[in-house]
This record gives C-alpha cells, structure tokens and sequence, in this order.
C-alpha cells in the first residue's frame, strides 16, 4: 500500500475564486515544508464549470475575473512553477484574507510587483491568446477525468492517476494537524470506489465559515454558485 512518504509529487487543480481552495492550497503548503512534496499547480475554471447555457464562454472574453487571474497564472508556470505558486499564493491571500479584487487587472499588477515579478505579465498574458489554451486544457483535463470543483488533487501520473476532491477545511490545519490530514487523504486516495465521506454542517459551522471568508465576500464581484458533485 502506498503510504504518505511515498508519495512525492501532486497535481494540484485550484481557481483563485475559490475559498475553499485557498483555504487546502494554504495547508498544502504547509505539507511540503514538512515533507518536500512538490506541488505542480494546474488550473479549474468555476466560471466554465458553473456557466449557464447560452453565456460566453471565458476564453470568449478578453478578461474575466477568475480566468483572468488563472491567464496570468499560465503565463508565469510558462517559466516557473515557484512564480505561479507565489502569485497564486499573493492573489489568493489578497481575496481571501486581505478583502482586495486581484480578479482586477490594475490589483494583479500590484501584487505582481510586491512580489518582485513583472507587472507586465498581467497585460502579456491577456494579449496572447494560447495562454486561454493552456487554462482551458488543464480544466478539461480534470473535467473529463470526472472533476466537477476545487480543490482537486491528482495523484499519480499517466493511467495510475487518481484524484481527491479535497480535503474541504477552515481554516488550514498546521503542524501535525496538517500532516494528520495529509495522511488522512493519502489514505483515502487509494481506497477503490470510495467516493464520500462528509461532516454535516451545523450552523454553528456555517457561522464560523462565514466569519472566515468574510473578506472574500466582500471583496468579490461575482454570485458564488457550486456545482454538485456528481
């Protein structure tokens, strides 16, 4: 049986909108300091998943908030996987914690330079085209293997991939909390034909959820909607 040491390597699908991504992408990462997991960010669009019939498409749009920001992050993977990570990181901070708009062309290009990163990739990836291709060929990839949201993590490669929904938590376990959950997920992975296991929330939860990703829905522009999972 694989077991947590054993695996070396995820496939990490996020979109900046999501809370519920930023809150696992936040203890993902603290699973690789402790580890020396790599982590190889690929993209979901929850505009496209959740898009109702008859609307543009967002590669139809010159920007789009959550794709948009998903256009840049494709742009900077192109050379770096740290320079995604670290945007991914600042942006998703700025909507989540900060209460900022990165989904806003003038807001990426700050946090591209506080980070020390060209402010300039923000108007290069909207002006090349294929940056849409390489958005949209991560989503369909994990769409057509079954995904329906984020987070979603990808172990394995080739025909041995599987992929976890989750785990959905706030705010991001640390320490050995975070390693626990980290083997926690590592042993649901390779569970055949597992395909739930789920806390019902209490309103004391919903409370709490909602105390935590406050700054996010203040600074969001859009109607958040969930698909349901299949």
């Amino acid at each position: 049986m694989t077991e947590p040491e054993d695996v070396t390597r995820i496939g990490f699908h996020f979109d900046v909108m999501c809370p519920w991504a930023y809150q696992t992408s936040k203890w993902i990462r603290t699973v690789r300091d402790q580890t020396g997991l790599e982590i190889d960010w690929r993209f979901f669009s929850l505009e496209e998943i959740n898009r109702d019939e008859g609307k543009k498409h967002p590669w139809e749009r010159e920007w789009s908030y959550g794709w948009g920001m998903l256009r840049v992050a494709a742009m900077l993977r192109r050379d770096s996987m740290d320079a995604c990570d670290r945007f991914y990181e600042a942006a998703g901070r700025a909507l989540h914690e900060d209460g900022r708009k990165p989904h806003v062309p003038e807001v990426a290009k700050e946090l591209l330079t506080e980070l020390g990163l060209d402010p300039g990739t923000v108007d290069a990836a909207i002006a090349d085209q294929s940056t849409h291709d390489e958005v949209k060929a991560d989503h369909d990839a994990v769409v057509n293997a079954g995904g329906f949201g984020v987070p979603t993590l990808v172990f394995g490669e080739g025909s041995e991939e599987s992929m976890v929904y989750g785990p959905v938590v706030v705010p991001a376990p640390e320490g050995d909390d975070a390693l626990a959950l980290w083997e926690l997920t590592c042993a649901y992975q390779r569970v055949p034909f597992l395909y739930e296991i789920k806390t019902p929330k209490t309103d004391r939860d919903m409370s709490h959820i909602g105390a935590v990703f406050e700054p996010y829905i203040n600074a969001r522009d859009w109607e958040s909607r969930e698909k349901p999972a299949r």
